[in-house]
């Protein structure tokens, strides 16, 4: 088998996103893991004026957006043995994505993702999935398996800390880096359960509200206010200590925040007209890494780098869609220096 720059890791899903002007957007600030939530009348049936169908999921989205920024990629996910594992499929030959790692479930289906997107101004959306063969996922390395990263995402089988356990065991086997965005489960967890794999992480990379989630598992607020978790500083400060070598907490509109044992780093966002938000942290961290290699460690720019497809895939709907060549990407950086 060929060495590869990046294997992503995680799951495959194919989304359906509906949109509305039905739902009512509610501030819970007292609410630290949950600061927003989006309301429908009960009982009422509900009028969507737009539905798209795309493919999605972290692995998926990771791969992708490597391999239009021109890395050699294989994605390890599992899908159905149906019409969306058979899109998945030829979509990963279209992007020149390896299938040689993509596991076909006979049993399950492939995942599947209903998104509830606002027609406000954020666009702002809820995801309801149903993992389907992504819970069967297992991390079957081949012999001769060589890569110089892992990109890990979310792992939703019920034997995920095993899993998890294995996949960064061979990483420092056989000297591999790894970036990593943990999922739902995973930030459950806690700080206990995941220490072991946030000090051997090259990269993490959170959003804001992930990151308050996993701070709240490892501190003990005592009579201090809560609400300073919602300052990036101050969870840059706190995760930090737990091991990664280099931190990134996103904050949509707000932009990014980066930590790497000496210096902060910030980036704000660049204007772009907002149609969809699926996919965009998967866009920003890819897009990231990509920066980080190709600049040579020069995290300012890598952070530009993730910011710069970032803004192009808001622009469109699905996660995947809006994902930009690497030359594109040069020449809106030069524009920018």
């Amino acid at each position: 088998m060929a060495k590869f720059d990046v294997i992503s890791i995680g799951g495959s899903v194919k989304d359906v996103t509906f949109y509305t002007d039905a739902g009512k957007i509610i501030s819970t600030p007292e609410n630290l893991t949950a600061q927003q939530l989006l309301a429908f009348e009960y009982g009422a049936k509900i009028s969507v004026k737009e539905a798209y169908f795309n493919l999605g999921g972290g692995a998926s989205n990771i791969a992708v957006s490597l391999s239009r920024l021109g890395f050699k990629v294989a994605a390890m996910t599992k899908v159905g043995n149906d019409e969306i594992g058979k899109e998945f499929l030829k979509k990963f030959r279209q992007e020149k994505v390896s299938q040689n790692l993509v596991q076909i479930d006979k049993k399950e289906l492939s995942g599947f993702s209903f998104i509830l997107a606002t027609n406000k101004r954020d666009r702002e959306h809820i995801v309801f999935v149903t993992p389907g063969a992504n819970k069967n996922f297992v991390f079957k390395p081949p012999l001769n398996l060589k890569t110089d990263w892992f990109y890990l995402t979310s792992l939703v089988n019920k034997d995920w800390f095993k899993q998890a356990k294995e996949i960064f065991n061979f990483a420092a086997k056989e000297n591999i880096k790894i970036i990593w965005n943990p999922g739902r489960l995973q930030l459950q967890a806690g700080k206990k359960a995941l220490t072991p794999f946030l000090s051997q992480a090259k990269i993490l990379i959170l959003n804001k509200d992930e990151a308050i989630e996993l701070a709240l598992s490892g501190i003990k607020l005592g009579r201090k206010n809560p609400n300073y978790l919602n300052r990036p500083l101050y969870l840059l400060n706190i995760l930090s200590e737990w091991g990664p070598k280099i931190l990134i907490i996103t904050n949509g509109k707000k932009g990014a925040w980066a930590y790497d044992g000496k210096n902060i780093y910030q980036q704000k966002i660049y204007p772009a007209k907002t149609v969809d938000t699926t996919g965009v942290g998967d866009a920003f961290g890819s897009s990231f890494l990509a920066g980080y290699i190709i600049e040579k460690n020069n995290i300012i720019l890598a952070l530009k780098w993730g910011m710069i497809n970032s803004a192009s895939v808001v622009n469109k709907v699905g996660a995947q869609n809006g994902l930009l060549k690497r030359e594109i990407v040069e020449k809106k950086l030069l524009k920018l220096k």
